[in-house]
C-alpha cells in the first residue's frame, strides 16, 4: 500500500473489537450495529467473524473479520460529514441535457454510485431521482434505485443525529424539492 503499512489480522480484528456495540454501514445493505466479534469453526479452520445486526431488517450478517474493509464495511460519517450530505441534497444542480445521454445508461450511473459504498454519491443519486419525480413518472428501475438510495440516507443519517427515521424522511423531503 502506498502511503501506509498493511495491517496484519490481528490488527484488524482489534480495530474492529473496539467498535462492538456502535455502528457500522455495510455498503448497498445499510447501516448494522456491530453486535460482536466471534470466532466459529468451519471447515476444520477457526476464523473470526463481525457480526452484525441490519437496522433495517434485523437480520444477521457474519463478514469474516480479515474481509471488513475489503466488503467495504466502514463506520458511519461522522457530524460533520453527515452536514455534506445535507448540503449534496439542497444543492441546486444545474440541469445537464439529456442530448446523447441515453436513459440506460443514466441508470447505470445512478447504480454505480449506489454500489460505490460512499454516502456522497448516494445523496446525489436520492436528490436526482427525487427532483426527477416531480418531472416525470419513474421507470420500475429507477424507483428501486430511489428507495434503495433513499433507505440507505435514511438510515445514515437517523444513527449519526440519532433522529426517528420518519424525522430525516421529513427533512429531507423539504429540503429536495
Amino acid at each position: 500500500m502506498e502511503g501506509g503499512s498493511v495491517r496484519g489480522p490481528d490488527e484488524i480484528s482489534e480495530s474492529w473489537r473496539s467498535r462492538v456495540g456502535g455502528y457500522a454501514v455495510y455498503p448497498g445493505r445499510g447501516v448494522a450495529r456491530i453486535v460482536e466479534l466471534t470466532t466459529q469453526e468451519i471447515a476444520g479452520q477457526r476464523s473470526e467473524f463481525l457480526v452484525l445486526r441490519m437496522v433495517a431488517d434485523d437480520s444477521r450478517i457474519l463478514i469474516p473479520s480479515g474481509n471488513a474493509e475489503l466488503v467495504g464495511l466502514r463506520e458511519i460519517v461522522a457530524p460533520a460529514e453527515a452536514k455534506k450530505i445535507w448540503e449534496i441534497l439542497g444543492r441546486r444542480t444545474r440541469q445537464r441535457s439529456a442530448h446523447g445521454v441515453t436513459w440506460s445508461r443514466q441508470f447505470r450511473v445512478y447504480q454505480d454510485k449506489v454500489r460505490s459504498g460512499s454516502v456522497f454519491e448516494v445523496a446525489e443519486v436520492l436528490r436526482d431521482l427525487m427532483r426527477l419525480q416531480t418531472r416525470k413518472e419513474l421507470s420500475f428501475g429507477e424507483h428501486r434505485l430511489l428507495e434503495s438510495a433513499r433507505s440507505l440516507i435514511v438510515q445514515e443519517l437517523a444513527a449519526v443525529q440519532a433522529s426517528e427515521a420518519t424525522e430525516i424522511e421529513r427533512e429531507i423531503k423539504a429540503i429536495v424539492n
